[in-house]
């Protein structure tokens, strides 16, 4: 799938979407002065993959989920074909990244307790050692890559 050259309206666009996904295409157009139909846009942003998904963002918490951690797991390499699914089955892990280090996972999880936490730890550590940080507190959420303005064209006149 070939990706189009994005424009300064493509970049507003993903911008404001990124910031609220429930804003309306008509609200889009008056943003970013639009004529054309911005649903188009959006659409073509979407088919060529720069707009991957919508969706709300939940409260943790209030959810009941007060444990959040960084968990730093060594997997062998010959490990990963059994690890991947196991990984992805389990639901308090909201985000697994391969990575580079003394640790080759980096897990972001959610529990209700330290209880659970250490249940979880203790069934991960069958893939190799673990090195757990419990988080106080979050000083940035997470957030969506903002794109930078690309000027506007200027018209030949």
């Amino acid at each position: 799938m070939k990706k189009n050259k994005l424009d300064h309206v493509d970049c507003e666009i993903l911008n404001l979407l990124s910031k609220n996904g429930r804003m309306s295409v008509k609200d889009l157009a008056n943003e970013v002065f639009l004529s054309s139909p911005a649903s188009a846009r959006v659409e073509r942003l979407e088919k060529e993959g720069y707009i991957t998904g919508y969706h709300a963002t939940l409260n943790s918490e209030l959810l009941g989920f007060h444990i959040r951690a960084f968990i730093n797991l060594e997997v062998e390499p010959n490990q990963k074909a059994e690890f991947y699914p196991y990984i992805r089955s389990c639901l308090n892990v909201i985000e697994c990244n391969c990575v580079t280090g003394d640790y080759s996972m980096l897990l972001e999880v959610l529990f209700h307790s330290t209880t659970d936490l250490d249940t979880f730890i203790g069934e991960l550590q069958k893939y190799g050692r673990t090195k757990t940080l419990i988080v106080f507190s979050t000083s940035v959420d997470h957030r969506e890559v903002t794109i930078p303005n690309i000027p506007k064209e200027k018209s030949d006149e």
